[in-house]
């Protein structure tokens, strides 16, 4: 496995057989913070491209510039797409765009929100995909009870990402992904 950091994603182009069924697998190991959603859910996993036989370019991008489970995403992709045939994986670290919390998928939303963890409020002020400002309504939603008296009670939780919030109506606490 090869580790580099680069500033620009490669312009996307069409994917070929190979290449989509790579990026389907990539695309569901765990990340490893909140392993109950995948890289692709989360938005991480940028990119693929074959560049040869058995050769293969990934493109992640962190939630945060210095993610300490980076390295360990790209280590679980490597060894999936070495199980899978490619006999090299090369991951580039892909820093712009920088990622924020509209890469993460309906799905992904729902299964954070099914762990107890809050999920970010999309960003948009407009149809869903569009991107925008943070709404300036920051009530944050109880993944318990639904409620939107909560608290916050440390803007950073078990990662860098995650903020701590309590609910005043079921008393549990909870944390919040942050919007970025």
């Amino acid at each position: 496995m090869v580790i580099t950091r680069t500033a620009e994603a490669p312009a996307p182009a069409g994917l070929s057989p190979l290449e989509e069924e790579l990026l389907r697998l990539a695309g569901a190991v765990p990340d490893p913070e909140l392993p109950v959603v995948s890289l692709g859910e989360l938005g991480v996993l940028r990119g693929i491209r074959v560049v040869g036989p058995g050769r293969v370019q990934v493109e992640l991008t962190p939630t945060w510039t210095a993610c300490p489970a980076l390295e360990t995403m790209a280590t679980d992709v490597t060894e999936v797409l070495k199980a899978a045939g490619m006999s090299e994986v090369t991951v580039h670290t892909v820093l712009s765009p920088a990622w924020t919390t509209d890469a993460i998928s309906e799905e992904g939303r729902r299964k954070l929100a099914e762990a107890g963890v809050a999920p970010p409020r999309p960003q948009t002020l407009g149809a869903p995909g569009s991107s925008g400002p943070v709404a300036v309504d920051l009530a944050i939603r109880c993944p318990h009870c639904g409620s939107t008296d909560t608290r916050l009670l440390s803007r950073f939780s078990s990662t860098a990402c995650k903020s701590l919030r309590s609910c005043a109506s079921c008393g549990e606490p909870f944390d919040h992904f942050k919007e970025v």
